[in-house]
Formats: structure tokens, C-alpha cells, sequence
């Protein structure tokens, strides 16, 4: 029996202002628990929220990016639940009028094709506190300092039919709030973290299957093992003649599988009501406009530009503009060398991307800066370095020797071009290799790459690979 997957992801985006959304409490990470939440957010008698204009200004920023509906109406409501980390006893959200809605990304596939993912929405929230649990025997801490920080939750339609295609969708979202510079992206620090919706149907059937919704995933690899496990998980149960049950489950990373949590909730269940304490956000159309036009080249545009106009191929421009920093990058160097588009890229998605990797660094982290990078790929294309001497010069670079010249100069590693003393070389190794000499004559045509290899160790690597072949395929012929 074929079966089919159906996937919808509720990504929660946290918004890159300085206070919170419904106070002046700081949305600073890494402060010690329970200092950055102040009588707003913990819901003192008395109190009122005031909303923060800039997380207005954001999502509507991500709504005009996305080709979305901005509502110039919308309302807050009150989630009502009752957990220990939501110290009002509800949280402030945005149920029937949310202030974006209807819009859509491109995802690129495996095989090059293009999808449209819809998007249902885009709310406005405040996030709860957190739970800890680690160093606490018999009981649970409660940090507040998150509650009240400004989350813009994306709602997908349920359009992606697999555990890829679902990661895709995320990384164009977490690229897309990066370069709209409305959220850090940060994964490990929970400034990106999604909930993925699953269930399964018969090939060919229209009715949606029970879902369970996976919760607080904080990373593309466990997003794309948690959705394979319960694919998984879901058809077992049903080819064994059993049901799925729609409830929450969460995903054990190191048991790479999911487990019930509790039974998903409606949204009756919740008790939606609009909040007292907030008037209905109205948006007027200028404000609107005027956003519009504070956008920066999008994802999409840079790629197609980059592809276009630096020739490159769609796989070498979907990775430099991955993020607007590394396009940033990419371009610097581009301009500080006066060309070679290729080679520049080859070099950031080479040595520069490895380096970064191997030092968990981003790129706003190197110690290359785009100018000290384009000083080494200048020393390429005038010879003054071989390309495999080029890479110890970066190498070294990068542990803060100083630019491209001032490690050519300390360590004595510019290139040999004198075809005379090429040559001398090569007459040296022709001589103490009597017996390859006289096979490479006698017809045996790889030994040259011997003399190469012996010219280039002699040589210390320092002599040109051009005029080593030419001046070797010469001498040899006798």
C-alpha cells in the first residue's frame, strides 16, 4: 500500500528587538534567570501591556517580503492554558485576525525543480518562561526571563509531502528572516525553533489523516530525523490495523524517536477571547508602504542576479547567498580583486567556508576579512603565490600572521617564474633520474608526472606548475 505524507511546520521566529513585546523588560540573552522579567510580564494585578511598535514593524516587514494580506486590522487574543513557566495564566497571541495572512516562498528541490509552499499566517505573541530541570532533585526551576519576548509564529500550509522538502521550507524561512534582519536565527539560543505538524493518508485520497504535532524542534537535522521517525511510526501503526491519535509528542534526539507528551488540544480548548487590555492594531497603508521600501534585495533576486550577473551556477549562487553576510562578503571580495567572480567564489566556498566550518565561526566572525581575502587571490593571478602554496598563505592568514604579502615575505613563499632558474632545476632532476629519463624517452608517457613532482619538491612548491610543464616537456623531448 502507497502511502503519502502530509506536512505543515509552525515556526516560531523570535524578533530581533531590544525589549519585549508587551514591556520595556530586555530581550537579552544569557542573563541570569528571573532578572529580566518585570511586573509586565509576570502579570502583577494592575498592570497593563503596551504594545512594542517595532515587532509590529517586523511582521510587517516578513508579510510584504512573503507577497502576504498585511491586515490593517487585527486583534490580540488570550490563550488561556495553565503551566508553570506562564506566570499570567495565559498568553497574549493572535487567534482570528492575524496581522498577516495568505502568502507564499519558493522551495527548491532535489532535483532542481521549484514549490510553492503557502503560508496560512503570520501572528504576533509573546513567548512563555522555561522550565529547567537539570540540577533541581525533586523539583523544577522556573526562568521567566523569556516570557513576554516578541515571537512572530509563520504557519504553513500542510503542502510538503516529505521530511526534506519540510527542511527546505525551514531553511528558506530562517534564510528569509536573517536577511529581512528581523531575527537572529539563532537555533541554539531558541531564536528559531519550529513545531512540525505529520500524518499520512493513501495515495490518492483527499481527506487529511489524524496528525501529530512534533514540538520544539531547534535544529534542521533533528526536524528531518523527528518527521522520517514518525512518518515512520504512523504507518506501522496503521498497516497494523491500528489508529493514530492526535496529540503532541515530543523528539528524543538521542534515541532518534518521538513520544507522547499529551493529547493534542483544540482551539476551543484554549478559551480564545480578545484581551481587554490591548485596542485592535491598526495598520494604515502608509505605514505599510513605507516598510515596502525599507526591504533589502531578497534571497531569491540575489540569487538570480549572482547567477546572471557573476556567471556563476545556480548551485554556486544559492550558496553564497545563503545569508545576506556571506553575499555581502562574496560581493566585497568580487570588487577589492576587480573581477574573477569564479575564482573569488571558489575561494569562499572553499578554504574560507572549510575554515569557518572547522571553527564553528560565522562569517561575520572571520578573521579574513573580504580585503585581506581578495589581497591573497590578487597574489594568485599575478603569480607572485601558486594556487597550493595560496592555501598555507590563507592558513596562516586566518591564525593572524598578518595579510597575503606580509606572510608571501615572512616565510619566503613567493613564486619562482625565472625560466632560467626553472630550468636549472630541472636539469638537476633530469640528472639524478637517469633511469626515468630514459623511460619517459623510451615511451613511457606517465613518468612525467614524476618530473613534476620532483621539479615541484625541489622547488619547494615555489615554482610555477605552467612553466614546469612547458619547460619540462621540452627539456625531456631532448
Amino acid at each position: 500500500m502507497e502511502w503519502e505524507t502530509v506536512i505543515g511546520l509552525e515556526i516560531h521566529t523570535q524578533l530581533l528587538t531590544k525589549s519585549k513585546i508587551f514591556s520595556g523588560a530586555s530581550t537579552a540573552f544569557g542573563a541570569p534567570p528571573n532578572t529580566q522579567a518585570c511586573l509586565v510580564d509576570l502579570g502583577y494585578p494592575g498592570v497593563l501591556p503596551v504594545l512594542n511598535h517595532e515587532a509590529v514593524r517586523m511582521a510587517v516587514k516578513f508579510g510584504v517580503a512573503i507577497g502576504a494580506q498585511v491586515a490593517e486590522r487585527s486583534v490580540f487574543a488570550r490563550k488561556n492554558y495553565f503551566y508553570p513557566d506562564l506566570p499570567k495564566g495565559y498568553q497574549i497571541s493572535q487567534y482570528e485576525l492575524p496581522v498577516v495572512s495568505k502568502g507564499s516562498v519558493e522551495i527548491e528541490l532535489e532535483d532542481g525543480t521549484s514549490k510553492r509552499i503557502g503560508i496560512t499566517r503570520a501572528h504576533l505573541e509573546e513567548d512563555a518562561g522555561k522550565s529547567l530541570h537539570e540540577g533541581f532533585e525533586g523539583v523544577s526551576g522556573i526562568d521567566l526571563n523569556r516570557a513576554g519576548t516578541p515571537l512572530l509564529e509563520i504557519v504553513s500550509e500542510p503542502d510538503m509531502r516529505s521530511a526534506r522538502e519540510a527542511v527546505a521550507y525551514m531553511k528558506k524561512i530562517h534564510s528569509l528572516v536573517r536577511y529581512l534582519d528581523i531575527c537572529d536565527g539563532n537555533m541554539q539560543e531558541g531564536s528559531f525553533r519550529c513545531d512540525a505538524n505529520v500524518s499520512v493518508r493513501r495515495k490518492g485520497e483527499a481527506k487529511y489523516g489524524t496528525r501529530a504535532e512534533l514540538k520544539n524542534i531547534n535544529s534542521f537535522h533533528f526536524v528531518e530525523k523527528a518527521i522520517e521517525y514518525e512518518i515512520a511510526r504512523q504507518i506501522e501503526l496503521l498497516e497494523g490495523g491500528g489508529k493514530v491519535v492526535q496529540e503532541t509528542r515530543l523528539y528524543d534526539s538521542k534515541k532518534n524517536e518521538t513520544r507522547s507528551m499529551r493529547s493534542k488540544e483544540e482551539a476551543n480548548d484554549y478559551r480564545y477571547f480578545p484581551d481587554p487590555d490591548l485596542l485592535p492594531l491598526v495598520i494604515e497603508p502608509a505605514f505599510i508602504e513605507a516598510v515596502r521600501k525599507t526591504l533589502p534585495e531578497l534571497p531569491d533576486a540575489k540569487k538570480q542576479r549572482f547567477a546572471e550577473h557573476y556567471c556563476l551556477s545556480s548551485y554556486d549562487a544559492s550558496l553564497l547567498t545563503a545569508s545576506r553576510a556571506l553575499a555581502d562578503y562574496y560581493e566585497a571580495v568580487v570588487k577589492a580583486v576587480g573581477g574573477e567572480p569564479k575564482l573569488c567564489a571558489n575561494w569562499v566556498m572553499g578554504e574560507l567556508a572549510a575554515a569557518l566550518n572547522r571553527d564553528n565561526k560565522e562569517i561575520t566572525e572571520s578573521p579574513v576579512s573580504a580585503a585581506v581575502l581578495a589581497g591573497l587571490i590578487k597574489r594568485v593571478l599575478d603569480n607572485t603565490v601558486s594556487g597550493k602554496l595560496a592555501k598555507d598563505v590563507f592558513e596562516a592568514m586566518w591564525a593572524g600572521e598578518g595579510d597575503a604579502d606580509a606572510v608571501i615575505g615572512k616565510r619566503g613563499l613567493k613564486q619562482i617564474t625565472d625560466s632560467s632558474a626553472i630550468e636549472k632545476i630541472i636539469d638537476e632532476v633530469m640528472a639524478v633520474n637517469p633511469e626515468q629519463l630514459t623511460g619517459y624517452r623510451g615511451g613511457k608517457d606517465k613518468l612525467f608526472a614524476f618530473f613534476v613532482g620532483q621539479v615541484m619538491k625541489a622547488s619547494k612548491g615555489k615554482a610555477n606548475p605552467q612553466q614546469v610543464n612547458e619547460l619540462l616537456k621540452r627539456k625531456l623531448a631532448g
